[in-house]
Order: structure tokens, then C-alpha cells, then sequence
């Protein structure tokens, strides 16, 4: 999918646009058409009821992706699409029609259209060639052992030292989208043959969903927080908020474990993601202490930081490790995936820091 830049003594192609207002409005459209009962045989029978839709889709693929081109609104727009789209894996416990379209052949065709450019976009970022040949253990191990104990960006700093409540509350409130639903992809998973891989993932999975009480799941510790401050407890009650770069790591987190063949990139993902968290979440919780916050209003920084360094052993001795002679030709994914994480979460950091700077001006 990685593909080197080409130039070209043509014209210089303009890129098309639309205001963020516009997409906006197209995203509500695409709303209706998801909850729309028979919206297969209704698009056969009045295509055009997409048209204005599917001109934004093309519109925004060419305002985000193209080279030289990175209009934040577009990057909005097709993540928040996606998201709509993926949300359906998952149950909800809502009204059950809101399902009516989730094997929507569609849908599927307006995921993979995003997808595949989105995918090839992202992947430019990477010089693939250079993860072939490597000492896979020595880089996993490397890479580990910088990232267990990072040193303190500005950002971070600025959350310990700076940050007062109405950023605090707008911080969780981008974290609640995936917060409160924690875990949620990994379960997408585990079925399949039974293996020593396969049962360190379940336990991991166990262990995030509390041993089966509702109390314990992580995700419950996120509410206690939100409840603690007086914020709305329902998932995806604060959407609008969230920046784009949040969007696409959930996104992406669906892509991959949907799809098989990118298993060993996600291990190298969850492996990134578990082992980094308590270094990330520390500065989270020195703010709330710093803003003399009650424990309830910091709970799920301080379990994370507790749990995850654990999780992160898991992932590298009795996960990771052990696929790299499993799977000896493709075990460089891992370090991909591992190195792709990293590069989505540290963007996605640097958006969150621009929201909470922003709450903070507004007071």
C-alpha cells in the first residue's frame, strides 16, 4: 500500500472544499440514511436521495488525502462517517431498529471506499521496506524499553502543572467516547482455536470487563469520574467534541481486528497502547490532585496506571514474543503496528492539548 511520491510538471491540481458547516450537515444526512429502514432496495429504486452525500464523500477524500492537502473538517467529516459505520459491531442496548442496515452492502462499500485511501495516506508516513530484516525481539524490546518511561513532553507538563478544571473536564469528555466502551475492539478478537496467545488476550479482556461485574470494568471507573464532576454518563454524549485524530485510532482499531490478516499489526498496536498508558495517565492524575479533586474524580487514571504496566508484560513476554516464531515472515507487522500506534496516539495527544487549551480560554 506504500507508495512513493510522484511529481509531476503538470498543472497543480485544486483542491475541492467545503465549509465545516457543510460537512456537518452531510454527516447528519448520513444519520438518516443509516436509520433508514430498507435503504438498499430505497437507493436502487432513488439513487439520488445519496447524491449530495456521496459528492461530499468524494469531496473530502480529495480535501484530506491528496498530496499537499490536509483540510482538518474533511479529516472530520470521513471519521466521523467511518465511526458511524463501525459503531454497529458493537451493541449498544438501544432500540434495536438503529440495526436495521448493519450488513448493508452500502455501508460497506462507503467504509472500504474511505478506508482504502484513508489506509494508503496513513501508511505513507512509513518507510515499510525498512521493518523487513529486522531483529524483530531486539526492536520490540527497544522500543519497549524507551516507552515504559518517556521522557515529559510539553503537553504533558501542561496537564500537570498548568491545566485548571474546564480543561480537566473537557479532557474527559473526549476520552469518554472510547472510555466508556473500553475494550470494546479487542473482544472482536478472540474467537477462533485456543492457544497460550489466545488466553493471555482473553485475560486481558476479562480483566478489563472487571471479571464479569459491572462495578470493576474499567470502563465503570470512567463514569464514577464523570459522575464525580457532574458531566453526562451516557456514551457518546460529548461526539462533537472530539477531534478527528481521536476518531481515526478508534477507526483504526476496528480495521484491524475486522480484519484477520492485520492481527499481528494490532498486537503491536495493544502492546504500545497498554505499556504507555501509566507514563500518559500520571500527568492526567497529578492535575486532578493539583485541582484538589475527590480519589472518585481521578479513579480511572489511577487504575491504569496500576493495571497497565502489568497488561504491557502480558502483551510483550506472552504475546508478542511468542508470535514473532510463529509467525517468522510476517512478524515484522508487529513493529509496524507498534510504531503506527504510537504516531496515531501522539497526534491524537496533540489534538486533545489543543481542545483542553481551548476550553480553558473560553473559561
Amino acid at each position: 500500500m506504500h507508495s512513493d511520491i510522484v511529481t509531476s510538471s503538470a498543472e497543480p491540481k485544486i483542491t475541492p472544499t467545503l465549509t465545516a458547516t457543510q460537512y456537518y450537515e452531510q454527516a447528519q444526512q448520513f444519520i438518516q440514511l443509516l436509520e433508514m429502514e430498507d435503504l438498499d432496495r430505497k437507493l436502487t429504486a432513488q439513487p439520488q436521495i445519496a447524491t449530495e452525500f456521496e459528492k461530499a464523500i468524494a469531496t473530502a477524500i480529495e480535501a484530506a488525502y491528496s498530496q499537499g492537502s490536509s483540510d482538518d473538517a474533511a479529516h472530520l467529516f470521513l471519521q466521523r462517517v467511518l465511526y458511524r459505520i463501525n459503531r454497529l459491531k458493537l451493541f449498544w442496548y438501544d432500540d434495536l431498529r438503529r440495526y436495521t442496515n448493519e450488513r448493508s452492502p452500502y455501508l460497506s462499500q462507503i467504509r472500504d471506499r474511505i478506508e482504502e485511501v484513508w489506509q494508503q495516506w496513513e501508511l505513507r508516513q512509513f518507510d515499510l521496506a525498512a521493518f523487513q530484516g529486522i531483529d524483530i525481539r531486539q526492536a520490540l524490546l527497544d522500543r519497549v524499553a524507551v516507552d515504559l518511561e518517556p521522557p515529559l513532553s510539553d503537553d504533558a507538563r501542561y496537564f500537570r502543572d498548568r491545566v485548571g478544571e474546564a480543561g480537566y473536564r473537557r479532557l474527559l469528555a473526549i476520552a469518554s467516547l472510547d472510555g466508556l466502551v473500553e475494550a470494546s475492539q479487542l473482544s472482536r478478537t478472540l474467537g477462533g482455536v485456543a492457544n497460550e496467545v489466545h488466553s493471555v488476550l482473553t485475560r486481558l479482556l476479562v480483566e478489563e470487563y472487571g471479571g464479569g461485574r459491572l462495578a470493576r470494568k474499567h470502563s465503570s471507573h470512567f463514569t464514577t469520574m464523570l459522575e464525580a464532576l457532574g458531566m453526562q454518563t451516557q456514551p457518546e454524549a460529548y461526539f462533537d467534541l472530539v477531534p478527528w485524530e481521536i476518531l481515526a485510532i478508534i477507526n483504526h482499531s476496528f480495521l484491524l481486528t475486522e480484519r484477520k490478516r492485520y492481527f499481528l499489526r494490532y498486537i503491536g498496536g495493544l502492546l504500545y497502547g497498554e505499556l504507555s498508558v501509566p507514563a500518559g495517565f500520571r500527568s492526567y492524575r497529578a492535575a486532578g490532585k493539583r485541582l484538589g479533586l475527590s480519589a472518585n474524580a481521578m479513579s480511572y487514571w489511577d487504575l491504569h496506571i496500576k493495571v497497565d504496566e502489568l497488561h504491557g508484560r502480558w502483551m510483550l513476554d506472552d504475546v508478542a514474543l511468542p508470535l514473532i516464531s510463529q509467525y517468522p515472515d510476517d512478524a515484522w507487522e508487529m513493529v509496524l503496528g507498534y510504531d503506527q500506534q504510537k504516531f496515531l496516539s501522539d497526534r491524537a495527544g496533540a489534538a486533545v492539548a489543543r481542545s483542553v487549551r481551548e476550553a480553558e480560554q473560553m473559561g
